[in-house]
């Protein structure tokens, strides 16, 4: 089993020793490389524009982990920068800052340095793999991983060591990706409060008061701060959008079945998700382009093509139509966040055939008996046996969240599938007339972990309030980003939710970093004092 240094307690005690130097060293790197300079040789590399209307900029040996992976993979490939380097400064960051963040659950020190130091050698004898060769990553503790252990965030599975990779976490490495190790999230993905996890509170690398959403908290805080270059998380009512857009970075939920769930620990097999976290949009395409793919063992697979998400980056949106359907996701908009969204919207009218006021066939209010009955009923059949052994290894709002299945009947559950099925087949209605969908990710700016731990009502309703936005989307199962589109005048970011047609993720990503390079909230990063 591989060694790693992880965090095994709820006050987040955070140790990873003296990470030792690698003999291969960046100097090293460059030499055989054939680069023909010594010193620090990093601080004269110009990167290249990203765009025609963004000026290049330089980037210094301390800058690592402020490069986007579309940038770091371009040096890697020309043999600029060491994977190792990368890997080095993304383990100095997180032993620096989770301190005060608790991302990780788990670091897998000596594996992502190995991995680092193979990709290196890879690159050196023109091997390249590809963008997420010796890049970086981190994995909600979710996802399987062979001889690492997969806690979800529980204490009924802190000591859980699968024996094999999940589909995507085998693909990640196949792709020659750096995997630094394991981030916390809510208990069994089941909620936003990041404050649910045995292994204690992840904290908002805005403001260490808040809460960094869920339940992919660790990976969205974790990309936020630079202690990764991407993450994986897992989506069932908002759990990759949602911290994504209170972190202020990228967050996509691809087409239901795109990505595979198996070696995923379930909430909910009929609206579970697989998605991706990023700081950029086409960073973003990136990791979706590696993780994306028909899965023969995974009975929610879908086969369909999978074209290159990176093709369409960069071209003009201006024949895309832009659907605003303001009944229900507008109501009741913080002032701040309903501020952002308009501005968001004359953006998007300037990049686009313009906006179009759209009603929806598929009311998301009345999709409450699928959320009730299918999500509670298949996350209870998942716990049944443990939730009634041994309740005391849950958290208190996680066994209340759980049990609340144990009542739906067999009808009602029958009910809520054909629901489901019928609420997915008409969405498809509501892009006969435009092309994508935009909302608010969510209708407020994030609340404090305190507010939100007040008491058992206050964390339902401000989950309520954090997953209206956002859960109906996995109801019908199409690929929806979310991306930074402003602050509140406390600095906390608020995201915008963009949204598609099944299988429409490259129109997504496309019409996403238009509204991306036409803005420059993206380039704001959080400052966290260590």
């Amino acid at each position: 089993m591989c060694h790693v240094r992880a965090v095994e307690s709820r006050s987040a005690v955070y140790n990873l020793g003296t990470m030792r130097q690698s003999h291969f060293s960046r100097r090293t790197f460059l030499k055989t490389a054939g680069a023909g300079a010594s010193g620090s040789l990093l601080a004269g590399i110009t990167l290249e524009k990203s765009s025609a209307n963004e000026p290049a900029r330089q980037i210094n040996s301390g800058d690592f982990t402020k490069m986007s992976i579309a940038e770091a993979a371009d040096l890697m490939r020309r043999r600029k920068v060491s994977p190792v380097e990368l890997t080095k400064a993304c383990l100095a960051r997180i032993e620096r800052l989770n301190p005060h963040l608790n991302c990780f659950i788990t670091v897998t020190e000596d594996t992502a340095l190995a991995q680092a130091k193979e990709a290196e050698s890879e690159i050196l004898r023109g091997s390249w793999r590809g963008p997420l060769h010796g890049i970086p990553v981190a994995l909600k503790d979710l996802f399987d991983t062979a001889g690492v252990k997969t806690t979800a965030g529980s204490a009924l599975f802190k000591d859980r060591i699968p024996t094999e990779d999940a589909e995507v976490v085998r693909r990640l490495k196949e792709a020659g990706a750096v995997l630094l190790g394991k981030t916390n999230m809510v208990e069994f993905a089941y909620g936003s409060n990041s404050a649910v996890s045995y292994f204690g509170a992840v904290n908002n690398p805005w403001d260490l008061a808040a809460i960094a959403g869920g339940s992919s908290s660790g990976s969205g805080a974790a990309v936020a701060a630079g202690l990764c270059f991407g993450a994986l998380g897992s989506d069932t009512a908002g759990s990759v959008r949602i911290p994504a857009a209170i972190c202020g970075i990228v967050g996509l939920k691809p087409t239901y079945g795109l990505v595979s769930n198996r070696g995923v620990v379930p909430l909910s097999w009929s609206l579970d998700h697989v998605g991706s976290m990023t700081r950029t949009v086409s960073d973003n395409a990136l990791l979706l382009q590696v993780i994306a793919g028909y899965d023969p063992a995974e009975a929610t697979s879908i086969r369909v093509p999978i074209p290159n998400y990176n093709a369409g980056l960069g071209k003009r949106t201006s024949a895309l139509r832009v659907g605003v359907p303001r009944e229900f996701f507008f109501e009741n908009l913080d002032p701040e966040v309903e501020a952002a969204i308009m501005n968001a919207l004359s953006v998007l009218r300037r990049l686009s055939a313009g906006l179009r006021d759209v009603v929806l066939p598929s009311r998301p209010e009345q999709q409450e008996s699928i959320r009730s009955a299918v999500r509670a009923a298949e996350a209870y059949s998942y716990h049944f046996e443990s939730v009634n052994k041994t309740p005391d290894l849950y958290q208190p709002e996680t066994l209340v969240r759980i049990r609340s299945g144990q009542d739906v009947t067999t009808r009602a559950y029958i009910q809520g599938r054909r629901d489901l099925a019928q609420a997915r087949r008409a969405i498809e209605r509501a892009f006969e007339n435009v092309d994508v969908l935009v909302t608010p990710t969510i209708t407020a700016p994030p609340p404090n972990t305190a507010e939100m731990n007040k008491d058992l009502e206050s964390s339902t309703r401000l989950n309520g309030i954090n997953i209206h936005n956002t859960s109906p989307f996995n109801v019908w199962g199409i690929p929806t980003i979310s991306v930074p589109c402003g602050f509140t005048r406390k600095a906390m970011p608020i995201g915008l939710q963009i949204s598609g047609p099944n299988g429409s993720e490259a129109v997504v990503l496309q019409l996403a970093q238009a509204y991306e390079q036409a803005t420059d909230w993206h380039t704001r990063a959080p400052e966290v004092k260590a």
